[in-house]
């Protein structure tokens, strides 16, 4: 492993891998480049959990608290809102400002598209970014529609599918379509971590490796039993070497 501090990803626009191995220059212009990315996690309040259909409440919480545990690791600006949280929505799950502290959460005045709201679209344009990584409850409203309006404002917009929930599986289907034709991109939590991860030649890969145990629990698991592997096969060298001694 590459234990170097220096950034993996330049702000260039190449979007390149920098861990001191040569690359193919090309590769990395399709995917999310982190130098110029924001993320947005909207509306995940314990009232409107309870009417998540699509996903277990568990999975979602796991999903989006991974996110918020990849913007506070690789330094990504994290942007958090709830609509109308002392009301039936219920308060925002503490789980993702306690993984990020440098989150900035932005309150709204009863707005139900967070895009609605001045300040949060200037706390995202003060950010300079141009993509936004976006997941939120419920997926068909306040997911869809700030990121119908970021789209038309020239924004590049990714829609965290597994950090998002929604109150049918049919809902879920029709906002995935929505998306797609809104030129949205759908997106999965695990994908966005391996967007941002890139290349195990990293300093920070043990702990990129902690947020896949986080959205694929049995991740662990193989992890586990490669470790347990690696001991056994050392303890038999070793016995070899004290057998010939």
């Amino acid at each position: 492993m590459n234990a170097r501090n220096e950034p993996i990803f330049l702000p260039d626009g190449e979007n390149a891998i920098h861990d001191g191995i040569e690359h193919e220059p090309t590769a990395g212009k399709a995917l999310i480049d982190t130098t110029d990315c924001v993320m947005l996690l909207l509306d995940h309040q314990s009232g409107l959990f309870q009417n998540v259909k699509d996903i277990s409440v568990a999975e979602l919480r796991a999903n989006t608290t991974a996110l918020a545990k990849l913007a506070a690791l690789l330094q990504i600006p994290l942007i958090t809102t709830a609509s109308v949280p002392d009301g039936p929505n219920g308060p925002l799950m503490p789980e993702i400002h306690e993984a990020a502290p440098h989150a900035v959460h932005v309150p709204r005045k009863g707005e139900v598209n967070a895009w609605d709201n001045a300040l949060f679209v200037k706390t995202v344009r003060d950010t300079g970014k141009k993509t936004l990584v976006i997941a939120g409850v419920w997926t068909s409203v306040c997911v869809m529609f700030p990121a119908l309006d970021a789209k038309a404002a020239g924004y590049k917009v990714y829609a965290v599918i597994d950090a998002s929930g929604d109150p049918s599986e049919m809902a879920s289907r029709t906002t995935l379509a929505r998306f797609i034709q809104a030129g949205i991109i759908p997106i999965s939590a695990n994908a966005v971590i391996c967007e941002f991860h890139r290349t195990w030649n990293r300093a920070d890969a043990a702990e990129l490796a902690d947020l896949y145990c986080m959205v694929s629990p049995n991740y662990r698991a193989l992890i586990e039993s490669y470790q347990r592997a690696e001991e056994v096969a050392k303890k038999a060298i070793t016995t070899a070497q004290v057998a010939r001694a």
